[in-house]
Order: structure tokens, then sequence, then C-alpha cells
């Protein structure tokens, strides 16, 4: 048997190769050029999935970029480097210190860093640089939209009534109640001037291409980055039935309830619906995502000499939760009783994988991420295993509010911290993963990956 901490050592670089793979894969300029096609004047968009439109650069006399998102600048920097001096200008919002070491690969595009996950003074006036933008356009202009992950607090557009602390206040209350990202996003799409196709709406008459590093569970357009340039189905008594459902209708600002009040009442125009003839001239194109992910760690696990299963890239729910799921699932492995959804056993040495984006409902005041979490919970799950590493990581780089991407755990983590006093299950009660793993070396720092495609679990049986 290989001893723990060569095991350990071991399993760790083979997870850190599949980690890089799968992260190069959805690298947002390369996602971005790989979208776009200039010659001879004529720009030509198309999807991973065989779609394609041409726009002739003669037929407009500017060409914009605007958008949102912790990819934001390397996604401007590829357009910037497609289009040369036919694009004209604009400005997209990133996270803070997701900016590019180069500023001038963007170009005349201005990168503004603002808050996320809690919005922030940057996110409002960069917003409203956007907004006046798009309120002087015409036919005569073509407006490339870059969409990635975080879109929804950075670029902060609140409707009149609603200030910035408001809205601080209702991210803090949704993202402590647990709220999925879909039901974060149907408050959002109704309480902001852009959001839920409002900004292909206040773009209109100019055509409008959205590229779109996707970080929401099954892609669907309308909740990335809480769906700016797609119709928006949802409705003002929908982002009342998600405060009810949680609980927290009285905990939210008073100027936001007023508002969704009073769309309630159709005293207040509801966000474009399908149908809605502005999208005539929007092409929305979805240029990465969870699965192109993935889908390139299983093929270098594979290289790597394991039999890569991809589970699937829809799961959520409560990071513990899952955490507990994930210990089970290598177990099942390593006794024989794992079946392949081709209907055999999935032998050793195994990698499964599967992508998503759990939730984290707080009960204590500890520090930490959803990744993090899902990782503490699996390690207290997997105590006594042996040749188990589960690797749980968020894409972006930064789990929660922490420098860490995420954590590994296995079956040795919760025996080394008792040898440093550290009570894994209170760590876990006390939402403080990322002090339970930190002075453990087991955090996954990755640094700003400056893509977003949700989070990843690896977990390596029979190493």
């Amino acid at each position: 048997m290989t001893a723990p901490n060569e095991q350990m050592s071991k399993s760790r670089e083979l997870a850190w190769r599949m980690i890089r793979a799968a992260l190069r894969a959805v690298d947002p300029a390369e996602a971005v050029r790989n979208s776009l096609d200039l010659t001879h004047n004529r720009l030509t968009v198309s999807a991973p999935q065989g779609t394609e439109q041409t726009y002739h650069l003669t037929d407009y006399d500017r060409v914009l970029v605007v958008g949102g998102g912790k990819a934001g600048a390397p996604m401007a920097a590829a357009v910037a480097s497609v289009l040369g001096n036919r694009l004209t200008g604009g400005m997209v919002l990133v996270k803070h210190e997701h900016t590019l070491d180069d500023p001038t690969a963007t170009g005349p595009i201005e990168i503004i860093e603002a808050g996320h996950p809690l919005p922030d003074e940057a996110g409002l006036q960069g917003a409203r640089k956007i907004t006046d933008l798009l309120q002087s356009t015409t036919a005569r202009d073509l407006i490339l939209c870059l969409i990635s992950g975080g879109g929804s607090a950075l670029v902060t557009a609140p409707v009149m009534g609603v200030s910035l602390a408001d809205l601080q206040a209702l991210t803090q209350v949704l993202l402590g109640c647990g709220a999925t990202i879909n039901d974060i996003n149907t408050i959002r799409k109704h309480i902001s001037q852009l959001k839920g196709g409002q900004l292909a709406r206040l773009a209109a008459p100019a055509p409008v291409v959205s590229l779109i590093l996707s970080d929401v569970v099954g892609d669907p357009l309308d909740v990335i980055a809480s769906g700016p340039t797609v119709p928006d189905p949802t409705t003002f008594h929908d982002a009342w039935s998600v405060l009810a459902r949680y609980g927290v209708a009285d905990d939210i600002p008073v100027s936001i309830r007023d508002h969704l009040s009073a769309g309630l009442a159709g005293q207040v125009s509801d966000t474009p619906k399908p149908g809605d003839p502005i999208f005539d001239r929007v092409q929305n194109v979805i240029v990465g995502s969870n699965r192109l992910a993935a889908w390139a760690a299983a093929e270098t696990a594979e290289l790597l000499g394991f039999n890569p299963v991809v589970l699937s890239t829809f799961i959520e729910g409560e990071a513990r939760e899952v955490g507990q799921m994930a210990a089970g699932l290598a177990k099942g492995v390593i006794c024989g009783e794992a079946m392949h959804p081709a209907g055999k056993l999935i032998s050793k040495p195994a990698c499964l994988i599967f992508g998503g984006e759990t939730t984290v409902t707080l009960r204590g005041n500890g520090r930490g991420g959803r990744n993090q979490e899902m990782a503490l919970a699996a390690a207290l799950a997997l105590t006594g295993w042996e040749d188990i590493l589960i690797a749980c990581l968020a894409t972006d780089g930064a789990d929660g509010p922490t420098d860490a991407a995420g954590a590994f755990a296995d079956g040795f983590t919760v025996a080394r911290a008792a040898r440093l006093g550290l009570d894994a299950a209170d760590f876990l009660a006390r939402n403080d993963a990322y002090h339970f793993f930190e002075p453990l070396g087991d955090l996954i720092i990755t640094g700003p990956t400056r893509t977003n495609v949700n989070d990843l679990t690896l977990i390596l049986v029979g190493v």
C-alpha cells in the first residue's frame, strides 16, 4: 500500500493536471476568438453548435462593446484583437483584480473594476456609463455585449428609488438564506434597468450580438448575468414568490419590497417577454460552459490512465449534502458497486466528474465558500477511507469571499486536522471551511482565472 503522504502527493498532482486542462478549455479569450471571424469587412459570429450570422461592417458607423462579468477583460481583449481599428470603443465591468497585465490589450474598450458578489459604487457608475452609451445608439451601430459570470452583481443599474445600499442588503439576505442563482436573478431582473432583456430594449434599434460565457447550470440564457439581452420569462409575481419561499420578504429593504409590490399591482411595466420584436435584432451565442470544462478534465483523466465518467453538469443543492454524496460515490467505486451510465461497473482507477453550483445556508460566522464547505463535508464522510481524493473548486478561482478556489479532501484529512487541534465537525457547523483547510495546506489556490463556468468536482478513486 502507498504511504498516505506519498499517495496524497501523487493524487493531487494528477488532480491539478485535470484542473489545469479544464480551465484551459474555457479560456474566455480563446472562446471569443473561436466565435469571431473578420474577413473583408464581414464579421461572422458562430456558435459551437454550428449556427452563424454575418454582419457587414460597412453598414455600421460604430462598433461598440459593452458588458460585464469576471471574464470580461480577456473577452474584450479577444474582440479587440479580431476587430482592430474597426472597433469604436465601449466599456466592460469586471471584478476587482480581474483586469489584464497589459491594459492596452483591450484597445479602445474601457475596463472598469467593480464589486462582486456585493455590488459597489464603481459598478453603479460603470453601469450608468453603459446606460448613457446605449441611449445614444441607432440602427447604424453594432453592439457587441460580453457576458460572463458575475455580471449581475457587477453591472448595477437599479430602478429609481432603489439605492446601492439597498442592493447590497438584498444580496446579503439572498446569499444568506441559500437562494439559488436562478432565484436571485429573478429578483435582480425586476429591480434593474438593464437586466432581463432591458439592455437589448435600451440599445434598440441597434443590432446586438451577445457573446456569453455561461456560469449557470444548464446554460439558461435568461439566467446568465440575469439575461440582459434575452426575453425574460419571469414576472413580478415570480420575484415575489422567491421572497415568500425563503421567508425573507420582511428582511429586504423597503424600497425593493415597494417596487415589487407596485409591479404585482401592474403599476410598473414588466421586463420584455418572448415574442417582443426588439429581440429580432439580437443574436445570443454561448461560447463556453461548464460542460466543456468537465469534458476537458475527463479527456485528461483518460490520458493519465483513469476511467473517467462525467456524471452531470446539473448538480445543485446544499453544499454539505453534495459533499456527502460525492464521498458516497467514491465509496461505491471502492466497493465495486458504482455503475457507469452505459450499464457497466466503474473500475479503478476512476475519475468521476460533476459540475454545477451548490448553495450554502449560513449557520455560523466563519469564512469559506460553497466548494470549501462541500470538501469539508466530504472529508468527514471519507474518514478512514483510503485511495480517494476529492477536489472541489470554483472555476473563477474565488470560492465565496476568499482567495481560494476550493479545497482537497481525502480519508486522512480529518485525522491530520485533529493532530493540529482542529475539530472538522465544529468548523463545518460554523461555516468556517477556509480556516480549517488553510493550516492543512489543502486549499486549492489558482488565483483569478479570468473565466467562470460554475464549479467542478473531481473524485479520484484508486490512485
